[in-house]
């Protein structure tokens, strides 16, 4: 029989991980496994991703050792953390009914036995859950809070502490209960973006139109969408227009209006016209299932002050243990009690668990990359969070980020004899085969005001100059006033023309003919109505440098960075010249942040401490590439990103802070009595709660906070 050696990636849906440091657990005990190569536990998505020879079988099964059960992601149950949560509930009020209920027949003077057994039923059903992960966590020799807790019960138990043992049992049940609550509705923000895609579709075959299911739509396919209703498919509009929400794709809250030609998302909702739309791709390649998809992986990356968490803890509860048993036997070897100093050894084992310690960073990345991606900003992981709260500087490409990259002619100079309406006809008909932005330009200028362009004979595109074209057999020429100048053609009669309009920053097409210069047209591609309140939510949020790397000529922009108020400005720009102006930022200011298009400007994007490429929606290399995407053209979405990633590093750093400052007081309480054992339970699973609370505020963060509700409206 031959044992495969190929290497396989089995990626299987988790339920019932609610714990970070169970998180942590379990990936080192399947990592320990004997042909596992890699093994990485997404505590956020609840996903795990094993790298591995032979059949996934023992992966299952190790898992299943462990106390999860574990399948494929499709056939996962979307409801499986929220039913999680009430079989915690249950079990955490049937306990505490339990324990109400010893406490007042005590109290009523009741036989001993029967509060004693009504505290051991607290005990049997808030610690079965607990006591069965810890029989499976020793059974693969690690020692997690499941461990600690279960050893702190039964200590208990053994000095006839049962009270103390149920109140134990009682608060991690409600405890766990809270937790898996919280950690649902987090894991919720993202599931609800994979529920957003109708599971059918409605295709057009011949004359015939069919119910499909929206797996089975492939590209090419004609998908017909009603009013109302959501886009099974990412495609093209073939026919009737519509206005589109596009909220779950773009963030962006102004329904697109779409017509023949537009590109359209799945997810995203049809308003009061019919749409014909030809599918580009199929279900599980929908922009929005790459968008859930990268957030996944995002919320599973460990950023720098996790590494330092996990490593901590690591060392942090074999050095409380050891401590807890040093208190247990050391002092009744000197002649102590035994009784004392062992319970305050199990109050010792309850402080060694690290549980709000290990979940004080994921916890907060996996609330603000969920919000982030309901918003339209898809950040690629917690360490691209970290290093954006950092950024003290911010580079700006122009075309297409800081403006439209629509160009609109704004002037029509002739030279001589002709009218202006005859100039524009002329460019228009050099113009009309080219596909250059400014040609575009030309022909909607020549459409707006009713001019028809005379027909072309041949055409000739000269890229970087311009074009040439014949017309009724006159050859025309259209291009840059350096291409003229380079032939040494004549421009003394609009040279003042052309200085004023360069000045103005606008770029300037020179058509001549066979006599010579006929005039001038130019054109300025006007900045985006979201850029300027973009940079002032910048300045507000204390970005201390906005610089513009363009390019463009020297006067174009200028003229940007004047009308936006930059810092400073670089032009005449080669890719590889804008990665040296953010390496020159970086040495000057620090953090830089670089906001392009992600495609031409990846040298620079890559170069930068964060790369942010923006209106990429069903763009695949920017979707890749990018360390942040915004996904529509709304700028106004940068500051928010900003406020958002700075939100998360105060958050991560109010609960190590909390989390360190509880366990440091609940050990100095343990050495002189004060403590008690539920005291300690209250203490550590409160402090997990709260953590876990006080990340899910990042949830709610919202746009307005950085730079004004007005900025959610752009273009």
């Amino acid at each position: 029989m031959t044992v495969s050696t190929e290497l396989t990636r089995t990626v299987l849906k988790l339920q019932g991980l609610t714990c970070a440091d169970c998180a942590r657990q379990l990936e080192a005990s399947l990592s320990r496994l004997s042909g596992v190569q890699e093994a990485r536990v997404n505590f956020g998505a609840s996903l795990v991703s094993v790298l591995h020879v032979g059949d996934a079988g023992r992966i299952m099964q190790a898992i299943g050792q462990a106390g999860y059960a574990a399948s494929s992601p499709a056939a996962a149950p979307a409801d499986g953390d929220r039913a999680l949560a009430w079989a915690h509930t249950r079990a955490a009020a049937l306990s505490g009914a339990a324990l109400l209920s010893a406490w007042i027949l005590a109290a009523a003077g009741a036989p001993a036995v029967v509060p004693v057994s009504l505290r051991a039923l607290a005990i049997v059903i808030g610690g079965r859950a607990i006591a069965f992960k810890a029989f499976h966590a020793l059974r693969r020799g690690a020692l997690d809070m499941n461990v600690l807790m279960t050893v702190a019960v039964a200590g208990a138990i053994l000095i006839g502490e049962w009270a103390e043992g149920a109140v134990v049992a009682f608060l991690f049940s409600a405890s766990a209960a809270l937790e898996a609550f919280t950690v649902a509705r987090t894991r919720a923000s993202i599931r609800g973006l994979m529920d957003l895609t109708p599971a059918q579709a409605l295709v057009r075959h011949g004359d015939a139109e069919i119910l499909v299911s929206a797996e089975a739509v492939v590209p090419g396919d004609m998908v017909i969408v009603k009013p109302g209703e959501r886009l099974p498919v990412d495609g093209l509009v073939t026919s009737g227009r519509s206005a589109v929400n596009q909220a779950p794709v773009t963030g962006e809250s102004i329904p697109a209006e779409v017509g023949p030609g537009s590109r359209v998302y799945a997810g995203t909702v049809n308003g009061s016209g019919a749409l014909e739309v030809r599918a580009t791709r199929r279900h599980e390649d929908t922009t929005l299932a790459r968008i859930i998809h990268l957030v996944e992986e995002a919320q599973g990356q460990r950023t720098p002050t996790q590494s330092f968490i996990d490593r901590f803890a690591s060392v942090y509860t074999p050095a409380v243990m050891g401590l807890a048993l040093a208190v247990s036997v050391v002092p009744p070897l000197l002649g102590q009690a035994w009784q004392p100093w062992f319970y305050r050894g199990l109050s010792l084992l309850v402080v060694a668990c690290p549980c709000a310690l290990v979940i004080a960073t994921p916890a907060a990345m996996v609330a603000a990359i969920g919000n982030a991606a309901r918003r339209g900003v898809l950040v690629k992981g917690g360490l691209q969070l970290e290093r954006l709260a950092e950024v003290k500087a911010v580079a700006f490409d122009k075309t297409g980020t800081l403006t439209a990259g629509s160009p609109e002619i704004t002037d029509v100079v002739p030279s001589g004899w002709l009218e202006p309406a005859e100039l524009l006809a002329i460019t228009a008909a050099v113009e009309s085969r080219s596909e250059h932005a400014l040609a575009a330009a030309v022909m909607r200028a020549a459409a707006e005001r009713g001019i028809v362009a005379p027909p072309v004979t041949s055409f000739t595109a000269l890229p970087g100059r311009g074009a040439e074209a014949q017309v009724d057999g006159v050859t025309f020429t259209a291009g840059s006033p350096r291409w003229f100048q380079e032939r040494d053609l004549d421009l003394r009669g609009v040279e003042a023309a052309l200085e004023r309009l360069a000045a103005e920053g606008k770029t300037v097409i020179v058509i001549g003919g066979p006599d010579g210069v006929l005039g001038l047209i130019a054109a300025r591609d006007s900045l985006r109505l979201g850029a300027a309140r973009a940079w002032a939510g910048l300045r507000r949020l204390g970005v201390g440098h906005l610089a513009l790397l363009t390019g463009d000529t020297e006067a174009t922009a200028r003229a940007a960075a004047q009308a936006l108020g930059a810092d400073e400005y670089m032009a005449e720009l080669l890719p590889q010249d804008k990665v040296l102006g953010v390496r020159a930022l970086s040495r000057e200011h620090g953090a830089v942040a670089m906001v392009g298009d992600g495609i031409n400007d990846a040298p620079a994007l890559a170069a930068a401490d964060v790369g942010i490429a923006m209106g990429v929606a069903g763009s695949d290399a920017a979707l890749e590439t990018a360390d942040i995407a915004l996904m529509s053209d709304d700028l106004s979405a940068l500051p928010y990103a900003v406020a958002l990633a700075r939100a998360t590093r105060r958050v991560i750093t109010q609960n190590i802070a909390f989390s360190l400052a509880a366990k440091a007081l609940a050990l100095a309480l343990i050495f002189p009595g004060i403590l008690t054992l539920w005291m300690a339970i209250l203490a550590d699973m409160g402090t997990s709660v709260a953590v876990t609370l006080n990340s899910m505020r990042l949830i709610a963060h919202n746009r307005g906070k950085a730079g004004g509700p007005t900025e959610a409206r752009v273009g």
